[in-house]
């Protein structure tokens, strides 16, 4: 955290900040954070406001400065998307499946695979979690401190920066949900929307160094390489016998 000294030590915000940082965000492949950005400064730079300036400066242009977690990036304005479709290629279309663990994993993380299947009460196929890691939406967070140390998931940047979120708590809540037709208007009293956790949960420690979560647990259900991503899942012990 930046001490009251350190605020009194930055200087002040020249054009040459302001052009130096437009600059590197253009030339970016990724998303930059504040160490990055001020690598490239002359020293004392006040970061905040230099990121101010040019969200203000870029406000009405064809393109905006975004802010996703902690990272600045160039994006296109949104009012100009449509403008942009017939230039992308969509690669691969999410199932139905997919969405709603997309969906569980965004309200619900840190959350482990059996989790999500309790919640969508079917088994979850292997494809359809592979489907999510490669599109870099969803991460591996670290693994839950019971027996089996199951790991866990989140959404990454790459999922904010997808659908435009600054952070997980602007994740549509209840009544933006209901009014895109969501949500039943007849929820059960005392319903609400999950607030998911972006820092690791008491009960979950982070992927120690050299675990890359592959000794997943095992499925009881694995389909068939050939099979189609979005064949239906199987209904769990609980849901068939319901």
């Amino acid at each position: 955290m930046m001490s009251d000294k350190d605020e009194t030590d930055l200087r002040p915000v020249t054009d040459e900040d302001i052009r130096t940082v437009e600059a590197i965000l253009f030339a970016a492949e990724e998303p930059l954070d504040a160490p990055n950005i001020a690598d490239k400064l002359a020293a004392n730079a006040d970061i905040p406001s230099i990121m101010e300036a040019i969200a203000v400066k870029y406000a009405q242009s064809g393109f905006n400065l975004q802010k996703t977690g902690k990272k600045w990036s160039f994006r296109t304005a949104p009012d100009l998307a449509h403008a942009l479709q017939k230039h992308v290629v969509q690669q691969r279309r999410l199932s139905r499946a997919a969405l709603e663990t997309l969906a569980i994993i965004a309200y619900h993380q840190p959350v482990t695979r059996a989790e999500i299947e309790d919640i969508r009460g079917v088994s979850i196929s292997k494809g359809t979690l592979d489907v999510l890691l490669e599109s870099e939406w969803v991460k591996i967070r670290g693994r839950r401190r019971v027996p089996g140390r199951p790991v866990t998931y989140g959404t990454s940047d790459h999922f904010l920066l997808h659908f435009g979120l600054e952070s997980l708590t602007d994740l549509p809540g209840l009544e933006e949900l209901k009014a895109a037709g969501l949500l039943d208007d007849r929820l059960p009293p005392g319903f609400e929307v999950p607030a998911p956790d972006p820092d690791n949960d008491p009960e979950e420690d982070p992927l120690a160094a050299g675990d890359d979560g592959s000794d997943l647990e095992p499925l009881e259900m694995d389909l068939p390489e050939d099979m189609p991503e979005d064949m239906p899942d199987e209904p769990t012990e609980d849901s068939a016998s319901a």
